[in-house]
């Protein structure tokens, strides 16, 4: 009978729903963690979410695994929508064989990651697993690959999002790597290639998980994660209003949306914020948040590389990159991190249509012998090679100090900057007052009788006549002289100018970043 038909339809979709069984969801849900379901349940929008592949099964017949199949194999892959914006989701369910990718498990998420491609979708994994499962050898191996096969031609064609809500090991986080973002939960996430055990074989370090690899260890040490989420719901959250600021693929244009914030509405408390003093601290995010509209500033690796601040904002409704030197940590010289953390940005930014806007106030790199050893030169050139390459709108605005070449490589005109504006405290130079008359004027100094004395009226002297923007503005490399609460109006008026922009770069395969 067709009725029958139908009620096997319905045991076997609650079959499949079921996962592991209930005492793993239990399990699940008593370590603070909801299902592979319930998680694309509450971050898709309500009844959206369409599965497929809902009763794939392993083909796996070793270690008796032939009486061990559970419909979905461990992932739950569909489509749904956010904010009414298609996206294609994949959930590990960590109840089914911890999680573990087999080779079924694999293609599961490979068909998801080639349709998300053919439309033009982002994909979002939702990462709970136990990495490649053991039974399957080989084959496991290889449906990894394939995924990360998929994961680099999606580069820069589609948004990728990782979100680790629970185990991330071995040869699954390279994935999630791959990915544009990656958000980590606290408490109950970790990614780490080799776990405690194997490096206390082979190094003798005792380090648990949370050390080694949680959730604050990647976003303030080792900036492997994007963002930090304090329980699941916030994570959700997060790559809600992370997607509100990108495009669905490389082919569009970000979403544009009524702030109710006017471009002439200005916070004149900005005229305040950089001190007197040239050397005295600041927080370029006072300056960001007074800008941007409604002062939403949605800050990306807020915990790692502090000297530069990278996140997207809107001006005028329209989505935008900011960049900024951060004068509060290690006065915003440029370090090995840092440069990687903005050359990464830039280069997002970049791949889909985001507008550039770049804060100022940087004297340098970040002087030292494991900076150099580090490779500071070579991490160094990835933000000039970022910001060159870009073609998107790109608007400057030095704030303070732009000192040497970090003041070329900070998105100056001379690499391509389309609009570059200066504060009336902009100290455009080769290097600041102090070390400039050092080497200029070391006889007078030496000669004069108050050297204390003569090196004061030196650097005032070079201060007066060099450390301002209006030399550079004679030159042409500044485009106009501005006071502080004249930068939102005139960002939002040259974003304007700047909409139907068209560059185009030489024709080649690829260049060769220094990685």
């Amino acid at each position: 009978m067709l009725s029958d038909k139908f009620e096997e339809l319905e045991e076997k979709r609650k079959r499949a729903r079921l996962g592991g069984g209930e005492a793993r969801i239990k399990k699940q849900h008593d370590q603070g963690k909801y299902t592979a379901r319930e998680r694309i349940e509450r971050l898709l929008d309500p009844g959206s979410f369409v599965e497929i592949d809902e009763f794939v099964e392993h083909r796996c017949y070793d270690f008796g695994m032939e009486d061990k199949k559970i419909p979905g194999d461990g992932v739950i892959t569909g489509y749904g929508t956010i904010d009414g914006r298609k996206v294609f989701v994949f959930s590990q369910d960590f109840t089914v064989f911890g999680g573990s990718l087999s080779e079924m498990y694999g293609l599961k998420i490979c068909k998801v990651m080639d349709l998300a491609m053919e439309v033009g979708a982002p994909v979002i994994g939702l990462n709970d697993g136990a990495g490649a499962r053991v039974q399957e050898g080989v084959r496991a191996l290889a449906s990894y690959a394939w995924v990360f096969h998929r994961n680099i031609l999606a580069s820069g064609v589609i948004p990728q999002i990782s979100a680790i809500m629970g185990p991330c090991a071995g040869g699954a986080v390279y994935s999630p790597a791959l990915t544009d973002f990656i958000l980590m939960v606290k408490d109950t996430s970790y990614m780490f290639i080799t776990g405690p055990e194997v490096i206390k074989t082979v190094t003798g370090e005792v380090v648990d998980f949370e050390q080694l690899g949680g959730a604050l260890k990647h976003n303030s040490v080792s900036g492997v994660a994007s963002f930090m989420s304090e329980d699941e719901e916030h994570c959700f959250q997060q790559i809600r209003k992370l997607l509100s600021f990108i495009p669905s693929n490389n082919m569009e244009d970000p979403p544009r949306v009524e702030t109710g914030h006017a471009p002439d509405d200005v916070d004149m408390s900005i005229d305040e914020v950089v001190p007197a003093e040239p050397n005295k601290p600041y927080d370029m995010r006072d300056v960001i948040t007074r800008v941007v509209d409604n002062g939403d500033f949605f800050e990306v690796h807020e915990h790692w590389a502090k000297n530069i601040v990278v996140g997207f904002a809107r001006m005028d409704g329209r989505s935008v990159g900011i960049v900024g030197n951060q004068p509060a940590h290690l006065a915003g010289t440029l370090d090995i991190d840092a440069s990687d953390k903005c050359a990464r940005f830039v280069r997002f930014c970049d791949a889909f249509n985001i507008p550039l806007i770049t804060f100022m106030d940087v004297p340098g790199y970040l002087p030292g012998t494991q900076q150099e050893w580090g490779g500071i030169i070579r991490h160094g050139a990835k933000i000039l090679y970022a910001f060159s390459e870009a073609t998107v709108p790109k608007i400057t605005v030095i704030t303070r100090k732009a000192y040497g070449g970090a003041y070329d490589v900070m998105s100056s005109k001379h690499i391509g900057a389309d609009l570059v504006f200066a504060w009336p405290t902009a100290e455009i130079a080769v290097m600041g007052p102090d070390g400039a008359i050092n080497i200029i004027f070391r006889k007078e100094i030496k000669a004069a009788e108050d050297k204390e004395k003569k090196r004061k009226e030196l650097v005032a002297e070079y201060r007066k006549k060099f450390a301002n923007p209006y030399v550079a503005a004679q030159l042409g490399y500044i485009d106009k002289v501005i006071l502080p609460h004249e930068t939102r109006p005139l960002i939002c008026r040259g974003l304007d100018m700047l909409e139907t922009k068209r560059l185009t770069r030489p024709p080649k395969k690829h260049g060769n970043i220094p990685l």
